[in-house]
């Protein structure tokens, strides 16, 4: 069999199909670029011996450049290759993504990383630049694993800890300047908070008896259908903060939440966490997370 003729019949083919066909180009690349790795790899002698067969990549890389044009570089044919491996077992590739999604996933080490970012692309149709942006904030090892992101529950979709970035020398952090740090980028915030969540207000005015108190901010997380109440603390996680928390809890639930909302929960984002204090928290709608300062 001369695979690099079968190879350059592949290539061949797709770029006739982009040209004729320009609405579904996504999937012939998935399909011709996928069937390419597979060839790739029984011309080099089977997956054992293929990360060894570079030569023949070479070979095949200047044959095609020369016969095809640009687009087949050495770099490229050893994605193809790489993706073959990787999404072998799936025996196809789902139009949703694009190729490029495929081969910075590919790239990831472990199945079960990969998997995560894979699902996550899909389900919230990611561009490249976000998948990228994810993977380089290191999301997978802190959001969870997969089986979460199946079965989420509120708690997995708040990540931990929550990178609050500044480009401003902070001496000293207060309340007021975190405040004000994630008022000056709400939308980094949301995306660090986790998925679905969609800002209300900030320093939200109630009224509990005849007192009046201030919540940091409240939020509405699309994917549970509820109201998110967000308290900043400076300090250590500690008990008054869970009580503080559940009262604005109650009040959402009784004059700001509609009947079909599902019910309020609360997040306390402190510098550094309790596990002992969160133990004796019966309260399954009050979570805790920690911020880090990033300066760019």
């Amino acid at each position: 069999m001369n695979y690099y003729n079968e190879i350059k019949d592949v290539l061949i083919k797709n770029e006739v199909y982009k040209k004729v066909k320009d609405y579904s180009k996504n999937r012939s690349d998935l399909n011709s670029y996928y069937e390419v790795g597979r060839l790739i790899v029984e011309a080099q002698g089977g997956e054992a011996r293929a990360k060894y067969g570079n030569k023949l990549i070479k070979e095949y890389s200047e044959k095609l450049t020369k016969e095809l044009g640009k687009g087949y570089g050495v770099s490229n044919l050893k994605d193809m290759r790489q993706v073959y491996l990787r999404f072998k077992k799936r025996r196809t590739l789902f139009g949703e993504l694009s190729w490029n999604h495929y081969v910075v996933l590919s790239r990831l080490v472990g199945d079960s990383k990969m998997n995560y970012y894979l699902k996550i692309s899909e389900r919230l149709n990611l561009s490249i630049r976000e998948l990228k942006k994810r993977i380089k904030n290191n999301e997978y090892e802190r959001i969870g694993k997969i089986e979460e992101l199946e079965e989420p529950k509120v708690n997995t979709l708040i990540k931990n800890p929550i990178i609050i970035k500044t480009n401003k020398e902070i001496k000293k952090v207060s309340e007021y300047v975190l405040h004000n740090l994630i008022l000056e980028d709400m939308d980094n915030f949301l995306k660090e908070l986790g998925v679905g969540f969609t800002y209300v207000g900030n320093e939200v005015k109630i009224k509990i008896g005849d007192r009046y108190y201030r919540i940091d901010f409240l939020l509405f997380n699309t994917e549970y259908n509820c109201y998110v109440v967000i308290e900043l603390k400076i300090t250590e996680m500690r008990p008054e903060y869970i009580g503080q928390v559940l009262k604005y809890i109650n009040y959402v639930d009784k004059h700001i939440k509609k009947i079909f909302h599902e019910q309020t929960v609360g997040v306390i984002i402190c510098k550094k966490n309790n596990e002992f204090i969160m133990e004796y928290c019966t309260n399954p709608s009050i979570f805790t997370t920690v911020y880090e300062l990033e300066t760019i």
